[in-house]
């Protein structure tokens, strides 16, 4: 027997409901690899766009303190002065490229999925702390792929920069006799060059591991068929619940229709089978159908239009075709007029006559 752990009866897609709510609790598809690609683009355009200049910015400093240091004051506020000033010029000088460094992760996250805030993540849990729980999660399948990708990263890694620098290391045992501007540069190049390779070789790295994170998320979010069910009972109603509200409403709309029967100028019949009920005033243009059924239905008109004196004539096909072509509250159709005008016009003769000998 399955147990409650047990994935193998989730064998349905995820609802676009049960992702939603996998995002309001922080569940999204995350791929590491994605966010250090970007993070390393950060670090790329840091040493394209700016690299020598801001070397330049905390070397001055340091210049500074090189060529002026008998002019130091060595007291504790001098020191503190030259602390600050020195923390200061950095942080001054590296804001840029980490503002560019956190704009790269932060495009990493937002490629991936959309924006979440939530604290579901913060909440304490048991199996966080857990020895046990930590060792599965160190000797499971993922951890084991997560090793087996960090080994072949390194691997890869280790290839570019070799392939990079060891063409240039006659020129790199040079630097040491060079100006330190034109070291600048020349490590600026090569940085630039590895980090173009590595950028190459991350794109793919991240792609793939992508597509896995989506294909791990969305097999971690399948739901059995007895969760849809329940869900599409909670968001659409349980069938029940909807088929006893459908026949309620029928009922009052039934009731409301037999209130106009009264008001009702004559009744069509068939004589049994059908029933409609026309109004006729001065303010419509033609005759309205305040009611009409059929069998059970059609037998209750008849019965309130006895009850309240409303004549009931039998036309047999007028009724049928009333029936079939006029909705409640609604004139009758253009081609009925004609018989619909005689039947009306005997009822309000009818009445006439009966005034007059009143």
């Amino acid at each position: 027997m399955a147990g409650p752990d047990d994935d193998s009866d989730k064998t349905e897609e995820p609802t676009q409901r049960k992702l939603e709510q996998a995002h309001e609790q922080g569940d999204v598809i995350k791929s590491m690899e994605v966010s250090t690609f970007f993070g390393l683009v950060g670090v790329t355009a840091v040493i394209g766009l700016t690299g020598s200049g801001v070397i330049g910015v905390l070397l001055s400093p340091l210049r500074g303190l090189i060529e002026h240091a008998a002019e130091i004051a060595v007291d504790g506020g001098g020191l503190r002065r030259l602390y600050i000033a020195l923390v200061s010029g950095f942080l001054l000088s590296l804001a840029f490229p980490l503002v560019l460094m956190a704009l790269g992760g932060i495009i990493g996250s937002l490629a991936q999925h959309r924006m979440v805030f939530s604290w579901k993540s913060l909440e304490p849990r048991f199996d966080k702390v857990s020895p046990l729980a930590g060792l599965k999660r160190m000797f499971s399948p993922e951890s084991f792929a997560n090793f087996i990708k960090g080994l072949l990263k390194i691997a890869a890694l280790g290839t570019v920069m070799v392939s990079v620098l060891w063409p240039e290391r006659d020129r790199l045992d040079a630097l040491v006799t060079i100006d330190i501007a034109r070291t600048i540069l020349v490590a600026k190049s090569l940085a630039l060059r590895m980090l173009g390779f590595t950028l190459a070789l991350l794109f793919l790295i991240a792609a793939i591991d992508y597509f896995w994170a989506r294909f791990r998320y969305m097999k971690r979010q399948r739901m059995s068929l007895q969760e849809v069910k329940d869900e599409h009972k909670q968001t659409e109603g349980d069938p029940h619940i909807k088929g006893r509200i459908r026949q309620l409403r029928m009922q009052r709309a039934k009731q409301r229709m037999m209130q106009k029967v009264p008001s009702a100028t004559v009744v069509v019949t068939n004589p049994t089978h059908y029933a409609v009920a026309l109004k006729y005033d001065h303010t419509t243009p033609a005759p309205v159908c305040v009611a009409k059924g059929a069998d059970e239905v059609a037998l209750r008109i008849r019965e309130l239009a006895k009850a309240s004196d409303v004549p009931i004539v039998e036309n047999p096909p007028l009724a049928r075709a009333l029936y079939a072509s006029v909705d409640l509250d609604e004139t009758i159709p253009e081609q009925h007029y004609k018989a619909v005008a005689q039947v009306v016009g005997y009822v309000l003769n009818l009445k006439k006559k009966s005034n007059w000998r009143s």
